[in-house]
């Protein structure tokens, strides 16, 4: 191996950086060369502390070393880089890929500050744009003030955290970044006094040693519980420290439209599925359900006390000055008689101050439900609260009698704001929503009718249709299945029935709405959903009623339309679930409100993404007209995924892009893996992205309700999507169903080397397969192909279908399309930016060293269709290079190569050592590590990868 001079100084190996103009990384969108400069001093900053750690711990020689591999990787030849990867000991290897990894991590969180300070400085933010329009919509006519207060009376943006795993960082390291953000934020301040720089700096060195000290990988894997924790430390600072703001802002540009929002409106709300979501997951037991809601009633709980506490002590109004209304003094009356101990301790002090005693009351009272709810003995009224409603009625209270004194500017600030934070976020921070998968249900139900013995042919050898038939009687009758004596029930039974116990127990403990929804996995047809239905008849959760007699429903039901079939059958799926009287009664129980879930990874992975983002389109126009026929609303939830294959790209856009008239109010988008670290790590951008979202939902429900095209250009647009996701279908299809692809991609990807990463609680394959595509997760069918830089599911058949409308002379319509249409110029800019993001060359080298040869066709299938599809987007948009018209996105993708490029290079060299193990034998354990690492660092250089 060739040796070079060790540097004298760090400063000596970064000096290439100081005199490259675009040194720094930066995926947002920072234009001005002040910005860059900014952004690259920062990142200079960081980098050198990186190389001075990296100096104490390993030595000169190692960064020499990572010098030498980052400049080898910058060369036209790889040759060299290649043959000093394939000979570097496993040790080094380590080093290597921590080295490479850290950097990103460094980069990433200061890309994130600056991304940040770029939208701080616009003029004008999401609610203002958005709300404009709104305003000019009045002043035409388009809009009446009677719709527009009746859609933000039902507003509603719910992001739901869910364990899916595809965040490699642990939270350790995501904690240790926000720190250094911290830092960097407080060091750059303008007015910043001199004296603070060298602690800044010192603070600065000392975080970036403990990152570099800090284990990157996981050494267990994680538990529900682990992955409930950390959507609970996420939903704590968003808590803290962005949605009282965030809702303030919006509170007051509605004003400009002389709309006021009112205290209790929920226009956010947030979900989780850690801990509830048990589709392919045996480790979310219903212990493991109670254990989770516990632990974020707790931490709810905890953080409405904090939030009390720091208000309390503002509540310095005295009755000397003030006058307290009735309704209040009536109310500390009752607090002291029932919290006699609190008023002893605080009259003494501040009996003048009513404020103060009243959200020391409240304060006591919410440790009480705590310990409550900790220790399960029973409520106390007027000792601790039932429900939040109760919480909200007291806060409502102080904020009534200081806006009757005329205190607005407190009533309005710190009392409103602590007000919003108990609405929005509750006792238990988020919903939680229980997901299973259909045939579960159906499992149950044939011991149960088994029992009975009433049926001639037993229940799973049942036609669809006569257990459609079977299942609408069932509904309509209010009998028993399991009858007083259960004791022999089978497994099938015992574990469906004590999931919808577990529901029922929550609900008693925690209140209606702890658990909202149940939502039916691989739904097929009606008897999917009714199976869950009867199980939930058994434990008391509905009430079907009669004719005469209303229905009650303590949850709703949702299918989860995962597949291309089953999105092309959702509307018709959703009127025979209304025809159902049984089960519209149970709807009508329910507010009228039916949710339904779509699949954006199963049906991406299934069809192609052009297939499926057409199908899902097409399903939500379906279920709209469906639901305005039954007079029901349509609440859409959009299970989506950080990369574009599995539905990713930016939240507003997609939002904005949804055939007019299917969102009235309502929607929940699914938040998955890196992509919440991405949004929330910093509670500036938690703010920015959560604005962007919530006004794009303001937006579309206000003013798309009705088509803004004509019906005969609208139809030739649906024409030419039919002909693209025809052909990309096929296509798709084609590469996927060879036989050979399997093989292909479990040679070329480190699939199964992402099983042993730790990430997540949920296995990587669906039990009992037998190793084919079907039984490999959408999740890592994706992280796979991102890590070899094919990204196939983000754009293999686009090409195609472009290629097929072309062809068929729809050259202008797609031109028209992309133009005029939200949905096809979201669609095609998201593809755009993945195949910007695929490297072919990179991916050959996988593929050379690591698929048997006669497999390499596929590659050249894969080859032919990214040219093509290259080619296509390019003349349907007009450009003459993908992403011509975002330069700063370009040039950021372009950088991030020269520094990903020595992390797959030692990726291929390490896949290739643990395949070449003798059979039997465990490869080095320091090579797996090298490899793990790799993984790791790959995935946070390109971030959204799962």
């Amino acid at each position: 191996m060739t040796t070079e001079k060790t540097p004298a100084t760090v400063d000596d190996l970064l000096e290439a950086d100081r005199r490259e103009p675009d040194a720094a990384l930066f995926a947002g969108g920072v234009g001005s060369e002040p910005q860059h400069a900014a952004l690259r001093a920062s990142v200079r900053q960081l980098t050198t502390l990186l190389g001075e750690s990296l100096t104490r711990h390993e030595g000169p020689d190692l960064l020499a070393l990572v010098e030498k591999v980052r400049r080898l990787a910058r060369q036209p030849s790889d040759a060299e880089l290649h043959a000093l990867l394939a000979d570097v000991d496993p040790a080094t290897a380590v080093v290597l890929a921590r080295a490479f990894t850290a950097y990103f991590q460094l980069v990433n969180t200061t890309e994130q500050l600056h991304r940040l300070r770029e939208l701080d400085a616009g003029e004008e933010g999401p609610f203002a744009a958005t709300l404009g329009r709104v305003g000019e919509a009045l002043a035409d006519g388009t809009l009446t003030r009677d719709d527009l207060l009746d859609v933000l009376g039902r507003i509603e943006y719910r992001p739901v955290f869910t364990a899916h795993p595809t965040e490699a960082s642990r939270r350790t390291v995501l904690r240790l970044l926000r720190k250094v953000a911290e830092v960097v934020t407080a060091a750059e301040q303008p007015g910043r006094p001199a004296a603070h720089r060298a602690a800044d700096e010192r603070r600065l060195a000392e975080l970036v040693d403990l990152l570099w000290q800090t284990d990157e990988l996981r050494v267990v894997r994680p538990e529900p519980g682990d992955e409930a924790r950390t959507a609970v430390y996420y939903l704590r600072s968003i808590a803290a420290e962005v949605v009282p703001e965030l809702l303030g802002e919006l509170d007051r540009t509605l004003a400009t439209l002389d709309v006021a929002l009112p205290a209790t409106a929920r226009p956010l709300r947030f979900g989780t599925w850690a801990g509830g979501d048990r589709d392919g997951n045996p480790n979310v037991t219903p212990a493991v359900t109670l254990e989770i809601l516990a632990l974020q009633h707790a931490a709810g709980l905890a953080e409405l006390v904090e939030a009390v506490d720091e208000v309390l002590t503002e509540m310095t109004a005295s009755t000397r000055v003030v006058t307290p209304s009735d309704a209040l003094t009536e109310s500390l009356e009752r607090d002291a008689a029932a919290l006699p101990v609190t008023w002893s301790t605080v009259r003494r002090l501040n009996a003048e101050e009513p404020y103060r005693v009243k959200l020391t009351f409240v304060k006591v009272r919410l440790q009480r439900t705590r310990d409550r709810l900790r220790e399960g003995t029973p409520h106390e009224p007027g000792r601790d609260y039932l429900s939040v409603d109760e919480l909200v009625a007291d806060l409502c209270l102080v904020r009534d009698s200081m806006l009757a004194s005329g205190d607005t500017l407190t009533g309005d600030g710190a009392v409103l704001r602590l007000i919003r934070t108990a609405v929005t976020f509750g006792a238990g921070l988020a919903t939680m929503d229980v997901r299973e998968h259909s045939a579960k249900a159906h499992a149950a139900l044939a011991e149960l009718y088994a029992r009975t013995g009433e049926l001639t042919t037993p229940y799973d050898e049942l036609e669809r249709p006569e257990r459609i038939a079977l299942l609408a009687r069932e509904l309509a009758s209010s009998r028993p299945l399991t009858g007083a004596a259960a004791s022999d029930l089978g497994e099938a039974a015992t574990a469906s029935l004590d999931l919808v116990r577990t529901i029922r127990t929550a609900l008693d403990t925690y209140g209606d709405g702890v658990v909202e929804t149940y939502i039916v996995s691989m739904t097929h047809d009606v008897d999917d959903l009714w199976a869950v239905v009867v199980l939930a008849r058994e434990v008391g959760l509905v009430d079907l009623g009669s004719a005469d007699r209303p229905a009650r429903a303590r949850i709703g039901f949702a299918p989860l339309f995962e597949t291309v079939a089953e999105l092309e059958n959702a509307g018709p799926l959703l009127a025979a679930l209304l025809e159902e009287p049984s089960y519209r009664r149970l709807v009508a129980a329910r507010g009228d409100v039916q949710e339904i879930m779509l699949g954006y990874s199963d049906s991406s992975k299934d069809a192609g993404i052009a297939a499926s983002q057409w199908q899902i389109h097409r399903a939500q126009r379906a279920l709209r007209d469906v639901a305005a026929q039954h007079g029901v609303t349509l609440r859409l939830f959009h299970g989506r995924g950080g990369s574009v294959g599995r539905g990713g790209g930016p939240t507003a856009e997609a939002i904005m892009s949804q055939p007019y008239g299917s969102l009235t109010g309502a929607i929940k988008v699914t938040e998955q893996g890196e992509v919440i670290s991405d949004k929330y790590a910093l509670p500036g951008l938690g703010r920015r992205n959560l604005e962007g979202a919530l006004a794009a939902v303001v937006e579309a429900s206000l003013l798309h309700r009705r088509s803004q095209l004509p019906a005969d250009l609208l139809a030739t647009w649906n024409d030419t999507m039919d002909v693209i996701a025809s052909a990309g279908q096929t296509t798709y299809r084609g590469l996927v169903r060879d036989d050979g692809l399997v093989p292909f991609f479990v040679a070329a990807t480190p699939v199964d080397e992402l099983g042993r990463m730790n990430i997540g609680s949920r296995p990587a394959k669906r039990p009992g397969g037998a190793g084919g595509l079907d039984d490999l997760r959408a999740i890592p069918w994706v992280f796979g192909w991102t890590q070899t830089r094919m990204i196939l599911p983000g754009w293999f058949g686009v090409g195609s279908g472009l290629q097929a409308a072309l062809d068929a002379g729809r050259g202008d319509a797609l031109r028209e399309m992309y133009g005029s249409w939200a949905f096809f110029r979201t669609f095609l800019s998201n593809v755009q930016m993945t195949l910007a993001k695929t490297d072919l060359d990179i991916a050959a080298e996988y593929v050379a060293a690591l698929v048997p040869t006669e497999h390499h066709g596929l590659f050249e299938q894969v080859r032919a269709e990214h040219a093509r599809t290259v080619a296509n987007v390019l003349e349907v948009t007009g450009q003459s290079t993908l992403l011509e018209h975002a330069p700063v996105l370009r040039r950021t993708l372009a950088l991030r190569d020269s520094y990903l490029t020595p992390l797959h290079a030692l990726q291929v060299a390490l896949l290739r050592r643990v395949r070449e193990t003798p059979e039997g034998a465990e490869p080095d354990p320091q090579v797996q590590r090298a490899l793990l690492l790799t993984i790791n660092g790959i995935a946070a250089g390109l971030r959204n990868t799962g």
